[in-house]
């Protein structure tokens, strides 16, 4: 085994194992907490999660542009005084950032609720942004080590508060919010031990690199658009269903979104390696890459939908108040097929080819088209149903769009793929939302088998790649 395949396998190892305790605790928080709190409280709780989950863009692509810009480069090749400065001025900014949204939130909420929620999303913006910045630099220069750890502690201290609070019989959403703080704060310590010769530096190091900052936010504002558009894609839904059925409706969507997405854990690990790995890639090699990771991926992720079925037997009886919202998995479940192609494969490859702009174009159209059929859906029609399989819908449309141009790019035929894929996806939702019963998982491992079979050539060729792979 090469010296490159050793290295990745550890890396992997890495991400994978503290991806692993974090789909296990967010499981466990899934399945745990709307069992012990009130609907409501949930439904706060889950759009603190929603508005939490925006705030990484406002360091308006700061940390985004350090991230493409050095990616693939080695920690000590890299300026320790450049990045002082950086960090610190960054800080100052977050600063400014958090006293303007308290300032206005004080000023236009009347809801104590949503006020609290805005406050304490103001402080995870900081938390969250000045910690990014770390965060990236590990990964950028492959110390995929020390970031899985500070995302393993993240998720370990966050779910032993919230146990804790539950266990001694605290059900506000409230003190859920605290430990996700709690959580974020002791990381963010540890990331500057990590990269103490960066925080850490003497005053007189420090100097205010204007030019520096132009040149990442210039660089990682495309990437960060393109982030927002992708998020707002589900995000504009989500928002439409929040106004137009009230906010316990919200956070029984948010549940069934939640499961839907928990492979996306294992997904996100491989992406988080590839990226500084395909950086140092020759690009004649891409393509090959391309086809036999996009197998690897789409064959055992299809197969894994059939989750799905234990899964709507087992929940109903788990959670009796989500019985209702819990047939939506159906509509749902499909989505991690392309969040995960799609984070995996063709993000991963369109940021590695530094064509930001060709992501934020795909991302935009799909959001034009998610407010389109949001508006439809939620204010003309106001079907929750349709509502909820835009989602797919509109993931869908977006992965099949970026990913033609991207086989242009690298001259790889995918259509054939796309369709079968789109196709099972079909045949997955029918089953799943008309056949009640166990019928509909002979239905679908029918049409998996069928799939495998006209994929046979393919799949064996991506084991021989990847044996030629390994060995180097």
């Amino acid at each position: 085994m090469n010296n490159k395949a050793i290295t990745f396998i550890k890396n992997f190892s890495y991400t994978l194992s503290s991806n692993l305790i974090s789909m296990m605790i967010s499981t466990i928080l899934i399945f745990i907490v709307p069992k012990l709190i009130g609907v409501e409280d949930y439904g706060y709780w889950q759009l603190y999660l929603f508005y939490s989950s925006y705030v990484g863009f406002l360091h308006f692509g700061w940390n985004d542009g350090i991230y493409l810009r050095y990616g693939g480069k080695e920690y000590k090749e890299l300026n320790k005084e450049l990045f002082f400065s950086q960090f610190w001025m960054l800080i100052i900014f977050q600063v400014l950032i958090g006293a303007v949204i308290m300032g206005v939130s004080i000023a236009f909420s009347s809801d104590t609720n949503r006020l609290y929620i805005f406050e304490m999303t103001a402080l995870c913006m900081f938390i969250v942004n000045v910690r990014l910045m770390l965060i990236f630099i590990l990964q950028g220069t492959n110390r995929i080590k020390e970031y899985a750890q500070i995302t393993m502690m993240e998720r370990v201290i966050y779910c032993c508060l919230i146990l804790l609070f539950l266990f001694i019989g605290i059900r506000q959403y409230k003190l859920l919010i605290s430990a996700d703080i709690i959580g974020k704060l002791v990381t963010l310590v540890y990331a500057m031990y990590c990269c103490k010769d960066i925080v850490f530096n003497k005053v007189s190091a420090f100097y205010l690199n204007i030019k520096e900052t132009i040149m990442n936010v210039s660089v990682g504002i495309k990437l960060m658009f393109a982030n927002i558009a992708s998020m707002l894609i589900i995000g504009v839904v989500r928002f439409g269903i929040e106004r137009s059925w009230d906010v316990s409706t919200f956070g029984k969507v948010s549940l069934v979104m939640s499961v839907s997405n928990l492979m996306m854990i294992f997904i996100d690990a491989v992406g988080i390696v590839m990226f500084p790995v395909l950086r140092r890639t020759n690009e004649d090699k891409l393509p090959t890459l391309y086809t036999t990771m996009r197998t690897f991926l789409m064959v055992p992720l299809l197969g894994l939908l059939v989750a799905y079925y234990p899964l709507k037997s087992i929940l109903p009886i788990w959670l009796p108040k989500y019985t209702e919202s819990l047939m939506y998995m159906a509509l749902l479940f499909p989505m991690c097929i392309y969040e995960g192609k799609m984070a995996l494969l063709i993000n991963t490859y369109l940021k590695t080819l530094r064509k930001e702009k060709l992501m934020f174009v795909f991302n935009l159209l799909s959001v034009v088209l998610s407010i389109i059929l949001t508006i439809l859906f939620t204010i003309v029609f106001k079907n929750l149903s349709l509502a909820i399989l835009s989602i797919v819908v509109l993931l869908a449309f977006r992965s099949a769009l970026a990913e033609v141009f991207l086989s242009r790019i690298l001259n790889v035929s995918v259509y054939k793929d796309i369709f079968l894929e789109m196709a099972m996806t079909l045949i997955f939702i029918l089953a799943g939302w008309f056949v009640t019963s166990w019928i509909g998982v002979g239905l679908y491992l029918v049409a998996y088998g069928l799939y495998l079979l006209i994929q046979r050539r393919d799949i064996k060729a991506t084991f021989i790649t990847v044996k030629q792979l390994v060995r180097g």
